[in-house]
């Protein structure tokens, strides 16, 4: 069995403003094996970039207030790291590719500057040698002409380059850990599917476990071995790839999976949707969260909180859902 590189045991995320407590992440947990690849699903607001933020420890405090029984990296508790010993964790062994290029890259300073203080502050790498290395990074992630690109400053270059950019800096280092929030949502298809091979080649060569954050459920279905679904903070389902895209058994799994578009659909078959909007986080009730937009909803929905809970039967690796009716779904479907 593969050895689990990062431990994440009962994070909770909470930020304290002018409206109230905004219960942003609750109670998740997740391990995580070496070469294995997670996949995190929901809507915006649901709190899948706010899961990768607290791990890195980037949740701006205050406001935000981070709560966990613990992180482990390789057996190390990344709450009880100093500033120094985390910052030597974050970005070599433990890499991240943020959302937004724009707001992540320094405006100011060019590509191959930011790229090479990736390697000088965690290999030692300096100069000729780490132009070097940084334009094969550019290259490996499908920039054109990459050695004249290290001396651009990012508003030189396009949505989508930017983004490559950041993969490029993700992986420089060939981390132990990706953290991946949104990694391919400005690419073209062809460039996307270059950076999940690149992905795939890293996890084959170096062991390197991933955490795959996004809402596109086919990049999901090609890359995750498993895929935690989140909603208002909580993870409502958790299932093995296979299990989930073939028997979905939350309510909100299957509004997801019927709002995406089948090749073996007909066409003339109008997607579905999911009535109503994510409930607002700072006013959340007792019952479920997702009890408004249920068409499966009861009055014990709208008392009673679901917790998250094994199913016996449910596949051949161990998958949980929160839902009071999730017994009688998978009996169902028997």
């Amino acid at each position: 069995m593969a050895r689990t590189v990062l431990d994440v045991r009962n994070l909770s995320v909470r930020f304290e403003t002018h409206r109230g407590t905004v219960q942003a992440v609750s109670d998740l947990s997740f391990a995580l094996a070496e070469g294995e690849t997670l996949g995190i699903v929901g809507e915006s607001g649901s709190g899948k970039s706010v899961t990768s933020l607290a791990i890195m420890g980037l949740v701006p405090t205050p406001p935000g207030v981070v709560t966990a029984d613990a992180i482990l990296f390789e057996e190390r508790d990344l709450l009880r790291l100093g500033r120094a010993e985390r910052r030597a964790v974050r970005g070599g062994r433990i890499a991240m590719i943020f959302q937004d290029p724009m707001t992540s890259l320094n405006p100011l300073v060019t590509v191959g500057r930011q790229l090479a203080e990736v390697l000088e502050v965690h290999e030692g790498l300096r100069g000729r040698a780490a132009r070097e290395r940084c334009a094969r990074g550019l290259g490996d992630v499908g920039i054109p002409d990459p050695e004249a690109r290290l001396d651009a400053y990012p508003h030189q270059l396009s949505g989508g380059m930017r983004q490559r950019v950041m993969i490029a800096m993700g992986l420089l280092c060939r981390p132990k850990v990706l953290i991946a929030d949104e990694p391919t949502t400005a690419l073209d298809v062809t460039i996307q599917a270059q950076i999940l091979e690149l992905m795939r080649r890293l996890q084959r060569e170096h062991g390197t476990a991933i955490v795959l954050i996004t809402h596109d459920l086919g990049v999901v279905a090609g890359m995750a071995d498993r895929v935690q679904v989140m909603y208002a903070g909580r993870v409502v389902e958790r299932a093995s790839a296979r299990d989930l895209f073939r028997a979905p058994l939350h309510p909100y799994t299957r509004g997801l999976l019927a709002s995406v578009p089948r090749l073996d659909g007909d066409p003339r078959e109008r997607l579905q949707s999911i009535d109503g909007q994510p409930p607002d986080l700072a006013s959340l009730g007792g019952g479920c969260a997702f009890e408004p937009r249920c068409g499966l909803r009861s009055e014990r929905c709208r008392r009673e909180r679901p917790l998250l809970g094994a199913l016996a039967g449910a596949g051949t690796d161990e998958r949980s859902s929160a839902c009071h009716e999730s017994a009688s779904l998978l009996g169902g479907q028997r």
